[in-house]
């Protein structure tokens, strides 16, 4: 598995990146299929493209490598990850072996987060441990792109209702690559069925939406397919995606 912790200088400017965005998204249509947002993408990035997983399971990743085999994918590496979550990383860097995987780690370790902010910050703050764990190193791997490309539905959930197959990330300053925004779940599953996509086993298990293991729990049947991120809490994102 080839291991990376950082990319190089973005190409474009902001303004550059954001015009890019805009006339992708005319470009394309709202009804462009995802193999056809891909296309444009990789089109238009080329090697500047990076693709986000959380290894809930590989779809978005069999998606690109359909179109560009040898796709960095970025994978934040936490800390607090199950150990289901770590092995579907490696099991997909070994089938997809020509992919590279990023991995944006912290600045601290878990012990030395407990240190230096008092121990299991996420319990007590878990808004400060998403930003440390997650937001700073995604910006910081992200700054070596021009392009990230996410899994995000809006089926998702009310907050990713609205999600856009193209758009320019503000936060992040690079060009936003959602192209199966508009999938509902009964597509990504059957997506994933069909082509036989890696799946990581805590969904079988009843973990639909998987993110660090402390605060992700079962969903109850019927249930919104992320009520089981932090549970109990008003909080419903981690900062990469709102």
């Amino acid at each position: 598995m080839s291991l990376i912790t950082e990319g190089t200088a973005r190409d474009a400017s902001a303004d550059e990146l954001r015009a890019i965005a805009e006339r992708g998204a005319a470009e394309l249509g709202p009804d462009a299929s995802a193999k056809d947002v891909l296309v444009w993408a990789t089109e238009t990035f080329g090697d500047r493209m990076v693709v986000a997983s959380a290894m809930q399971d590989a779809m978005v990743i069999d998606l690109v490598t359909s179109v560009k085999p040898d796709i960095d994918v970025l994978f934040l590496d936490t800390g607090y990850h199950f150990a289901e979550t770590i092995g579907t990383r490696d099991a997909v860097a070994t089938v997809y072996d020509r992919i590279r995987i990023v991995n944006a780690q912290p600045d601290q370790t878990v012990a030395e987060q407990d240190a230096s902010e008092g121990k299991d910050l996420f319990a007590s703050d878990p808004n400060r441990c998403c930003h440390l764990r997650k937001v700073i190193p995604l910006r910081r791997t992200l700054a070596g792109y021009d392009a990230w490309v996410t899994g995000v539905k809006r089926a998702d959930g009310p907050s990713r209702a609205d999600t856009p197959l193209v758009s320019f990330d503000e936060k992040f300053g690079l060009v936003k690559v959602n192209p199966v925004a508009a999938w509902t779940e009964q597509e990504a599953e059957a997506y994933v069925r069909e082509h036989g996509v890696l799946v990581n086993p805590l969904v079988e298990a009843g973990y639909p939406s998987i993110g660090c293991a402390p605060c992700t729990a079962k969903v109850e049947l019927g249930a919104d397919l992320r009520s089981g991120r932090w549970a109990g809490q008003s909080k419903t994102e981690c900062g990469l995606h709102a």
